[in-house]
This record gives C-alpha cells, sequence and structure tokens, in this order.
C-alpha cells in the first residue's frame, strides 16, 4: 500500500466512520510495537463511529488527513483539539500505519494547535500512548509525568503525560 500525498481539513459528522477506520488502523499497526495484544484489543475495544459524533457534539473539533491507497480515497488520520480548562487545550493525533513517519501526523497537529491557539489556549496537553511519546516530543512537546489513562473500553493504559507551550501566530 502506498500513496502519494495528502490534503487535510476540518472534519465533518459526515466523517465519523472513517475517522473511526483510521483510528483502528493505527492502534493495530503501530499499537503491537509498544503493547502486548491484550492491551491492543482493549484500546480498540471503544473505537465506533458515535465516539467521534458524541465527541463533535461535545465541542470537540476533528481535523483529517485524506488521500489514495491503491486507488482508494481514505483517512490517513486525524488531530483534534478540546478545551480542558481555561487556557489549556487537549490534543490526539493518530495516523495508519500506511502513514507514518510522512507528515501526515505534524500536519493534522499544526491545525489542530492552530485551532487552540485561535481559540485562546495557551497550552496544549496530551495522554500519549507510548507508540505517540516520540511524534510528540519530535513536535515540541515536553514529558511532565507518567501514568496510565483510562481507555474507552473502560480499562487502562500506561501512557506519558505530555505539554506543549502554544505562541500565537
Amino acid at each position: 500500500m502506498q500513496f502519494a500525498k495528502f490534503e487535510s481539513r476540518r472534519a465533518y459528522p459526515s466523517d465519523a466512520e472513517d475517522i473511526a477506520g483510521a483510528h483502528l488502523d493505527s492502534i493495530h499497526s503501530i499499537g503491537p510495537r509498544f503493547y502486548p495484544p491484550n492491551i491492543v484489543n482493549d484500546w480498540s475495544a471503544g473505537v465506533a463511529r458515535d465516539l467521534y459524533l458524541n465527541a463533535m457534539e461535545g465541542g470537540e473539533v476533528f481535523f483529517v488527513a485524506t488521500g489514495e491507497i491503491d486507488g482508494k480515497r481514505l483517512v490517513l488520520g486525524f488531530a483534534s483539539d478540546y478545551r480542558i480548562e481555561g487556557a489549556t487545550h487537549g490534543t490526539s493525533v493518530y495516523v495508519r500505519g500506511v502513514a507514518a513517519r510522512r507528515g501526515v501526523g505534524s500536519a493534522l497537529l499544526k491545525l489542530a494547535e492552530a485551532h487552540a491557539v485561535a481559540n485562546g489556549a495557551t497550552s496544549i496537553q496530551v495522554e500519549a500512548s507510548l507508540a505517540g511519546v516520540e511524534f510528540y516530543k519530535a513536535n515540541g512537546f515536553v514529558e511532565i509525568g507518567r501514568g496510565e489513562t483510562q481507555l474507552t473500553s473502560g480499562r487502562s493504559i500506561g501512557c506519558v503525560f505530555m505539554r506543549k507551550i502554544l505562541v500565537p501566530v
């Protein structure tokens, strides 16, 4: 599977199913390098279209990157921006395994950060999976702690808490 280029944009509710597909692909193609099979299965257990629809209805904003893989147009990855408290926002970035290390995640993160800044954020935080730590470090995040976060399945997963101070553009 190969893709040559991608386009990124704000996501719509109609993208929710495709976001779920990209999320599941990311978990199952990248996650096993960092977590055992039972954790990967728990991680993907709650990933479905309604997860993103409910988040959008609650004010979370998503961005998607789309491109062609084997002649089929797909969501290659997504990022989100949501307010945690005051001027602190949260984010997450996931890309399909075939899109990893090709600039897709960084482009999506820049869109989420710009949205956060435009909405008053001065910092952005992430509960990074072990699979995402190096990605977030490469994009200016610093580790502020380690622990666990709760998955949508109700179980927990080891993570690294990270933060980035945002500079208005």
